[in-house]
């Protein structure tokens, strides 16, 4: 088969540093495309992808016949609305977490994904990595017994006003940019959703850059209680943990599994500690190698729109519960 032509709109970091390679580096696809106005920020891409064109506007892209997938790493208040005008080209799309500000905007992209005909979802890399599949299976089997608790941390240190994340113009803050991963890891892995959230936000320039989270969730063994902490003003930590009745499971790196540290999931029972490491696991690539297959031979896809509409739910219910 020939390789899926992928463009990018805009030459954000993100994309630079871990997407754009990853697209290229994907089997069944090619980065053909990016539209920026920066020679230098192209500069980047063509390091290594030499053969790329480069558009001067996000519409030239989507005009582009030789494009089949359009990824989006624009800023959270843009996602929706180029997310429509790629559908509206004909082009499947990849857009970057979180989708929307609240679960009501991602209607129109289900709809408008639906008349396209086309295949559109959230980058929501982390399920295509083996260890959250690992922990789903181990939690389905009862590995750990019923589920009692689970709690999560995300943080890291980006005091910097101009960087994106602490902009409330463009929809920063640690709930958009790192609460995704810190609720729907918990939805995804133990197939539960949010019965009732409340939060203790702390803001910063109308951004918040400090969110802790106490609730209960309930899956198919039943309710549990459900603990986060997301921050952008503390020292780097990631950690997920999953109690059992007869065990549990923690994972060292769930959410930048090779930047962080290296993908480790344990499992402690009283029979001792069974652990799993994923070295050199890139699940960027697994991410556009999926979204390849779902299209080209209709693979399951492990993240829907839907997926990602109950997961901002969950977002628009933390935020409610404000104490």
């Amino acid at each position: 088969m020939e390789p899926m032509n992928w463009g990018i709109l805009g030459a954000a970091n993100f994309a630079a540093e871990h997407m754009g390679p990853a697209i290229h580096a994907a089997k069944g696809a090619r980065l053909a495309a990016l539209a920026t106005t920066s020679p230098d920020k192209a500069a980047r891409f063509a390091a290594f992808a030499p053969d790329l064109t480069v558009h001067s506007s996000y519409d030239a892209l989507l005009a582009d016949p030789t494009i089949e997938a359009v990824y989006i790493p624009l800023p959270n208040t843009l996602h929706v609305e180029w997310g429509l005008k790629a559908l509206a080209a004909g082009k499947h799309v990849l857009i970057e977490k979180p989708l929307a500000m609240s679960a009501a905007q991602i209607e129109p992209l289900i709809a408008a994904r639906d008349a396209a005909g086309k295949f559109a979802t959230e980058a929501y890399m982390i399920v295509h990595h083996p260890q959250w599949h690992l922990v789903r299976d181990w939690l389905d089997t009862g590995r750990i017994g019923r589920l009692k608790h689970a709690d999560v941390a995300f943080t890291f240190d980006n005091p910097d006003p101009n960087n994106i994340r602490n902009r409330a113009d463009v929809g920063g803050g640690s709930i958009p940019d790192i609460g995704v991963y810190a609720y729907s890891s918990v939805r995804f892995a133990a197939r539960a959703e949010p019965v009732e959230m409340s939060a203790l936000i702390k803001r910063e320039n109308g951004v918040d850059t400090y969110t802790q989270v106490r609730g209960e969730m309930a899956g198919p063994g039943g309710a549990f209680s459900y603990a986060a902490l997301t921050s952008t003003r503390l020292f780097p930590r990631q950690e997920v943990t999953f109690q059992g009745e007869t065990g549990r499971i923690t994972l060292t790196a769930p959410f930048n599994a090779n930047v962080f540290g290296e993908a480790q999931v344990h499992l402690h029972t009283k029979a001792g500690t069974e652990t799993h490491r994923f070295p050199g696991v890139n699940q960027y690539v697994l991410q556009v190698e999926a979204f390849v297959a779902h299209i080209r031979t209709g693979a399951p896809y492990p993240w829907t729109l839907e997926d990602a509409q109950r997961g901002q739910a969950m977002i628009d219910m933390v935020r409610a519960g404000e104490v």
